[in-house]
């Protein structure tokens, strides 16, 4: 367990109580210590770095000036608030960041009082906070302050200018600090960067009072500007100027790449190999056949909401820069931009993490579905995604894609079924095609998975391995933990068979009732929610044509899951090759 130096003012600090015991002058070696800690943990126990390291200035002297808890305090996405969360009572447990049974990655309600509003998805936080800040003028709370700290990328939301207009009619106490780093996770894009050079006149057209910009890593500047901003009552906005990777070389020179860098060199930057076996990742693996795509065929174009890095669509922006688009933190406008470019006989790649993909259903719904437009929606980061818990789990699009008209939905088994999934997808013009695949390593090598391109019968599963006794019906990845168990099970004198549908919408109905015909047993298997999933999907199949085989299934349980490794919450959700084996013995005897 990292601790801080004895005798340093860190070890001094447990709460905010305890910081504002400091003077003033020694608040700047407070900050070193505090990102030296951070760094201490997060190079080992990987977490988001870069935001961190750019607001500790500012944690601290939101801290030392106002009443927290009292006066609430909400961090727009939260992945910056390790310094805060460290200052709140945390300082201890902070080596448990992200793993099973320690502290989350983010805000929460649950884990402390501090943390006054659960985020994870930005551009929230200003309405969260002025809804807090309008019960407090009902109860007649007049010196209670509501601070909700956003950064430039996710001014960019939608939400974010919703929250805006409403404020600026009201007479809450709420002080937006607007975190203007230049960047989010990749550039920022868009014109609302250049509108903050001209911030006053922007915020003042809100009906915001303005104060700013200062430097929000000089704590001096920093601990003026907000005891001025608290004598100032209404909707107010300080405007802070920051550098995203502070005080760690490494992470101000290459920003994107330690927004959250996995295991680094605390000395070096240099970072950590995750994968010594020679594998791939699924977001590789997209990227590339995505670029081969688009060299084929020149109406294909790719859109992301603000993840070109993490979804790997630099392969294509570094070819065809004209044919990629960031939209920015803006999954609404994403997809119905998607939509306008397939009705204009283009074929869009809507590249959307699938946790931000909620975010815009009725989009999905109203301007792609109804309208019957071939929108090919690439879902990253789909199931259980591991440290980042409960905000970015990506277990429900299976469920709420599956009762839309008109949508493929599709999840690939393996790196290979991903590419002629895409290539299919390319070809498709009846409607919708979602693709939806995980997060990190697949099972295969890196020199296996790029096979000739194939067409795909769309709506027809495939059976991977034959058996008898218990038929085991899976969707995407877990596919490969069922197969793994059924060779574990052999060893038994058990000889389950495995079948990958591929596709959840449309079902294939034909190998169902070979299914349903040939096994006693049958198991199904997935990583999303069973509730609206495979799962129901497979029990109303068995209702409707009068299938009496008994049912089990297992995949994401009706509760939200927490955070730690992928490999624990697997074991957590019953559906890894341990669970899926002892299961298969339960059904069968």
């Amino acid at each position: 367990m990292q601790k801080p130096k004895p005798g340093s003012l860190l070890a001094s600090v447990r709460t905010p109580a305890d910081l504002k015991k400091l003077s003033r002058k020694q608040l700047p070696q407070l900050a070193e210590e505090l990102r030296n800690f951070i760094l201490d943990v997060v190079s080992v126990h990987p977490g988001h770095l870069g935001s961190s390291l750019g607001v500790v200035e500012l944690s601290i002297a939101l801290h030392y000036v106002f009443n927290t808890p009292y006066d609430r305090l909400i961090w727009d996405v939260g992945h910056q608030a390790y310094a805060h969360k460290i200052l709140t009572g945390r300082r201890d447990a902070f080596h448990t960041l992200r793993q099973l049974g320690g502290i989350s990655g983010f805000p929460s309600l649950s884990e402390n009082e501090y943390d006054t509003f659960g985020t994870g998805h930005a551009s929230t936080s200003i309405s969260a906070a002025l809804g807090m800040a309008t019960a407090s003028v009902l109860k007649g709370e007049k010196d209670r302050h509501h601070i909700a700290v956003i950064g430039d990328g996710a001014m960019t939301g939608g939400m974010a200018i919703e929250g805006l207009n409403n404020a600026g009619a009201s007479h809450a106490n709420l002080l937006i600090i607007l975190n203007d780093n230049g960047i989010a996770i990749d550039k920022n894009t868009g014109v609302m960067k250049e509108a903050f050079l001209r911030s006053s006149h922007l915020f003042e057209a809100f009906h915001f009072h303005y104060f700013g910009p200062v430097d929000g890593n000089d704590i001096p500047q920093l601990l003026d500007a907000l005891e001025e901003t608290k004598k100032q009552k209404g909707p107010k906005l300080l405007h802070i100027i920051t550098t995203k990777g502070k005080g760690f070389r490494e992470a101000e020179k290459k920003q994107t790449l330690f927004h959250a860098p996995g295991r680094f060199d605390r000395n070096t930057g240099a970072l950590i190999a995750e994968d010594p076996e020679n594998r791939i990742t699924y977001q590789e693996v997209y990227g590339r056949t995505l670029l081969e795509l688009a060299e084929k065929n020149k109406k294909i174009v790719a859109v992301t909401p603000a993840m070109p890095s993490g979804s790997a669509l630099t392969f294509m922006m570094e070819k065809f820069p004209e044919r990629v688009f960031d939209t920015g933190i803006a999954e609404q406008h994403a997809v119905t931009f998607s939509a306008g470019l397939a009705a204009a006989d283009y074929t869009p790649f809507c590249t959307i993490y699938s946790t931000f993909l909620q975010r815009a259903y009725d989009q999905v719904i109203h301007d792609v579905a109804l309208q019957k437009l071939p929108v090919v929606f690439g879902i990253d980061r789909a199931g259980l995604v591991g440290a980042d818990g409960a905000t970015h789990h990506g277990v429900f699009d299976l469920a709420f894609l599956n009762s839309i008209p008109d949508m493929v939905v599709a999840a690939p088994m393996n790196e290979t079924e991903l590419r002629q999934m895409m290539f299919t997808a390319s070809q498709y013009k009846a409607g919708p095609f979602a693709i939806r695949y995980p997060r990190g390593y697949g099972f295969m090598k890196a020199s296996e998975w790029k096979q000739p391109f194939e067409t795909l019968p769309v709506g027809k599963g495939r059976q991977v391995k034959e058996g008898e006794n218990i038929a085991l019906v899976c969707i995407g990845q877990p596919g490969n933990f069922a197969l793994e168990a059924a060779r574990q099970l052999e060893k038994e004198n058990i000889r389950p068979a495995v079948f990958d549908l591929r596709f959840l919408k449309p079902l294939d109905e034909a190998l169902l009732h070979t299914v349903f015909r040939q096994y006693p047993f049958i198991l199904t298997i997935e990583d999303g929610v069973m509730q609206g999933g495979l799962a129901s999907a497979i029990a109303s199949f068995a209702v409707a044509n009068g299938y009496t085989n008994p049912i089990k299934s297992l995949g994401v349980p009706d509760r939200f899951i927490p955070h730690g490794s992928k490999s624990d919450l697997y074991r957590l959700c019953g559906f890894d090759v341990e669970g899926i084996v002892g299961a298969v013995k339960e059904m069968v005897g």
